[in-house]
């Protein structure tokens, strides 16, 4: 009986036991299948901003890295204005006489030549103006043969010295007269002698660029109407606008820096100015204007009236930054590339600041160290791997 007892005994400790082990590698089972759940999350989440490259990758790509490097970089007032023209640089054109526009292939931003032919103008009067100025000029011949005739015979004591002086007085009056008539046919762009037209040319009084074309063939114009305006870009100056408070800070010869309104964010281009002259009186609007003339002028993507986004100057602090290069943009967002360990980079959202001779402010997200080294060459590199694996994922 006792065997028995013992033997009963021992077996229910066994199936004791093996009912515990089964459970405890159930529940080892369901930790493992949980962890595994929660770090494949935790890894899809890491591949959303980190790239992973091996060294043959890394030499491929010419990746170069630095730290956030102080710099000086210039502080001063944020204001806007357009690129605009001289006076001198912006001419309107005319008919001085007036008439029909008779012919004219002239289109608005078409480049032109300085004396080019930018339309024909007809008048009847034309024919008139040149009529009175060839029978002017016979009146003359006949006067100056005169003249000559009447001094022979003073000088001869035949004839009174009166006479001799009428006619000089008679000659120098038609010559006035016919230097005054030529005069105009050349201001309506007539011929001044020879056959006689009914049309005028109207040329371009400088090269530039038509900002305007305000007339079609057939309209009638008169001396007061702008038929065309021209522009000259070679000489470009930005006009600012500066409020009446900030005025007192901005002096000649200060450095204006400032970017198109055209141009997008990613592809911005800094240009650079300097003030020549700050006006004197405060509009309507309680804003004074700035005038700053271009440090380079022949710039064909320049146009007068473009608006631009400036920064005039007034200062210089040091602020963090990192070259341009070093930041990419991807959905309308700013990124830098922080180095996590060898291979290993993850794309860190920032904010930028100022900008100049190609380097940028930086202001980095909190729980980022301002001595981690960031990609400086090839980040658009690394940004395109890892869009492309997430599109083969």
């Amino acid at each position: 009986m006792n065997k028995i007892a013992s033997l009963v005994l021992l077996l229910g400790l066994t199936l004791a036991g093996c009912g515990v082990d089964k459970k405890e590698e159930a529940d080892a089972e369901t930790a493992a299948t949980e962890g595994k759940e929660a770090g494949g999350e935790a890894e899809g989440e890491e591949a959303s901003d980190v790239v992973t490259l091996s060294v043959a990758e890394q030499q491929a790509a010419g990746l170069k890295t630095a730290r956030l490097a102080d710099r000086p970089m210039g502080a001063g007032l944020a204001v806007t204005g357009t690129l605009d023209v001289p006076p001198e640089s912006a001419v309107s054109i005319t008919a001085p006489l007036g008439g029909f526009v008779d012919n004219t292939e002239l289109l608005q931003g078409a480049r032109v030549r300085k004396g080019e032919v930018l339309a024909t103008i007809r008048n009847p009067e034309f024919v008139t103006l040149q009529q009175d100025y060839l029978e002017t000029r016979a009146r003359l011949e006949y006067a100056r043969t005169e003249l000559a005739r009447q001094k022979e015979l003073y000088e001869q004591e035949v004839a009174p010295q009166k006479n001799y002086q009428r006619a000089q007085a008679d000659y120098n009056a038609l010559r006035v007269q016919t230097n005054a008539q030529a005069a105009r046919l050349r201001l309506a762009g007539l011929p001044v002698g020879g056959r006689m037209v009914t049309t005028a040319a109207i040329r371009a009084p400088r090269a530039g660029f038509v900002r305007a074309v305000n007339v079609t063939v057939g309209q009638a114009v008169t001396a007061t109407d702008a038929l065309f305006e021209i522009v000259d870009p070679d000489h470009l100056h930005v006009e600012l606008t500066v409020f009446e408070r900030d005025v007192a800070r901005v002096q000649k010869g200060q450095l204006i820096r400032f970017t198109l309104a055209s141009d997008s964010t990613g592809t911005r281009r800094e240009r650079t100015a300097r003030v020549y002259l700050v006006g004197k009186a405060i509009g309507e609007d309680r804003t004074v204007r700035v005038h700053g003339h271009l440090d380079q002028e022949n710039d064909p993507t320049l146009l007068p009236g473009l608006y631009v986004r400036a920064m005039i100057e007034t200062g210089r602090t040091q602020a963090p930054t990192l070259p341009d290069a070093a930041l990419v943009r991807f959905e309308g967002k700013n990124y830098a590339f922080a180095v996590e360990a060898a291979g290993r980079y993850r794309m860190v959202p920032v904010t930028l600041g100022r900008s100049e001779d190609s380097f940028t402010e930086i202001t980095l997200p909190e729980g980022v160290a301002a001595t981690t080294p960031f990609v400086t060459d090839g980040a658009y590199s690394l940004l395109a791997k890892m869009k492309n694996a997430e599109e083969e994922e």
